[in-house]
């Protein structure tokens, strides 16, 4: 990948940005790589197993994530915490990895991935003193790459977002929404009195992240998610001007590490009117 494919991050003369700069383009393609070689051959061609908390994972989960730890290292020598690790190391390598961390989804959506759903994605992302400051996200299918650098924007393919600027009213809203983990007296009133014109939930919380970045969704809510599926994501939905909090408080950041709850729009108006909704529907 050459330098003037991601021509809108800024050149200078500075040591330090250019460094930043070869970092973001070698996860990037980095992620790519592993797509093209380790998940894609596999789609709709491996067998899914569980794992002990229920969960699905592959073969390509797998190979996947071995490979992106091997590159993920060759760029930045960080400890790398993957999903399809056990609790215990994960645990141990965010306690270790203050100073720098890489936290990794090789597929996220497997579901989608072994049903054939085209919604599924890879998800990198680069932490430090437990906060975001680098996100990729790659869709191998539509060959969409969302990726955000702290105070730099965020972008997709090449293009800041978000790529769709009208702002509607909440009650004229695109809701992405997973029922299945919010409270049964949350979901009837959702289902029932919707604040919003229509929902969807596609099963990849990584890419929901990114599609309301890009405007594709205007609200979310999600009601427990893991480190590696918001990561990424949420400095991609920071950076392009979205605003998130939990069910719990509005600070995102200080919630449960394992398991966090989402409230997010695309704008602070949108925000606060889709928060006080929920508080006062939960």
């Amino acid at each position: 990948m050459g330098n003037e494919e991601w021509g809108h991050i800024p050149f200078t003369h500075s040591s330090f940005l250019i460094a930043q700069r070869i970092m973001l383009n070698a996860v990037i393609e980095a992620v790519k790589t592993v797509s093209r070689e380790e998940i894609m051959p596999r789609y709709l061609k491996v067998a899914r197993q569980r794992k002990s908390d229920g969960s699905m994972f592959t073969e390509a989960d797998l190979a996947a994530q071995n490979a992106l730890v091997s590159a993920l290292t060759a760029i930045a020598g960080h400890p790398v915490l993957g999903e399809e690790m056990p609790f215990a190391l994960q645990k141990e390598l965010w306690q270790a990895g203050e100073a720098g961390l890489w936290c990794i989804d090789p597929i996220d959506g497997t579901s989608n991935f072994v049903n054939g759903l085209p919604y599924f994605a890879v998800s990198v992302a680069l932490m430090r003193q437990g906060r975001s400051v680098l996100g990729v996200v790659y869709d191998p299918v539509a060959d969409e790459v969302f990726y955000a650098e702290q105070g730099k924007g965020a972008f997709l393919n090449g293009v800041q977002l978000p790529i769709k600027e009208y702002m509607p009213d909440l009650c004229h809203s695109m809701a992405g929404i997973d029922f299945k983990r919010i409270s049964s007296t949350l979901a009837q009133k959702l289902a029932s009195a919707p604040p919003y014109s229509s929902q969807r939930n596609f099963g990849a919380s990584t890419l929901d992240w990114c599609y309301i970045a890009a405007g594709r969704f205007d609200v979310y809510l999600h009601g427990g998610q893991k480190l590696w599926d918001y990561a990424a994501g949420s400095l991609i939905l920071q950076e392009a001007g979205g605003i998130l909090g939990t069910l719990v408080q509005d600070d995102f950041w200080s919630d449960d590490v394992w398991q966090r709850s989402v409230v997010a729009a695309r704008s602070e108006g949108l925000y606060q009117g889709w928060r006080a909704w929920i508080m006062a529907a939960k």
